[in-house]
């Protein structure tokens, strides 16, 4: 058995740090975080940190629903994939024309970027347990979120060129997948709507 020691936490509202004394008894529970900022971005936001490195946990931040809010981001990145996937459906694509897309398609630098991205997954879980390393698996799927981000605002995924279309859901297909994947691990949820 091998027992990681961690740093301590330095819990914050709005970057001012919320008072604690050990020695008075004066202190916030991890039930109190939880319940405050819920479970999902409690789990994210402390498995974020190499367990040598202090963590400064802003509550309002964890409280938050912008792009500033790490798991949020990653989050809304999954639950758009989906709303993406609901649109295609409406427009008459079917699982059968995504799984048969021809990939050879997708060629823009933000498509090349997310795929690369998309392959390293195995060999980040696998460093992250090999290494004792949780923190790597949620700033990868940060890095994926953002080139989600990256790749939805300069391509348009549902368009006339039903080839392409078919070939970009099925790369957000992947996408999702691997999100979902990941926050699993961490044991956070994979929201279909935000």
């Amino acid at each position: 058995m091998k027992i990681v020691l961690v740093q301590l936490v330095a819990l914050l509202r709005n970057g001012v740090p919320v008072a604690m004394s050990t020695r008075s008894g004066e202190f916030v529970t991890l039930k109190e975080v939880v319940d405050e900022v819920g479970r999902d971005a409690a789990r994210f936001f402390f498995l974020m940190r190499r367990s040598d490195s202090q963590l400064d946990f802003d509550l309002e931040l964890a409280k938050s629903q912008s792009s500033d809010n790490p798991v949020y981001y990653v989050q809304y990145a999954h639950a758009r994939i989906c709303s993406i996937f609901d649109n295609a459906r409406e427009k008459g694509f079917t699982l059968h024309d995504v799984e048969h897309a021809t990939l050879s398609r997708l060629e823009t630098p933000e498509e090349m970027a997310l795929i690369k991205a998309l392959a390293a997954f195995p060999d980040v879980v696998e460093g992250s347990a090999l290494h004792f390393e949780p923190h790597r698996i949620p700033f990868y799927l940060q890095d994926v979120a953002g080139l989600f981000h990256s790749f939805y605002n300069r391509n348009r995924v549902i368009g006339e060129d039903r080839e392409l279309s078919a070939a970009r859901l099925l790369l957000l297909k992947c996408t999702a997948q691997t999100l979902k994947n990941g926050l699993l691990l961490l044991g956070v949820s994979a929201p279909e709507r935000m």
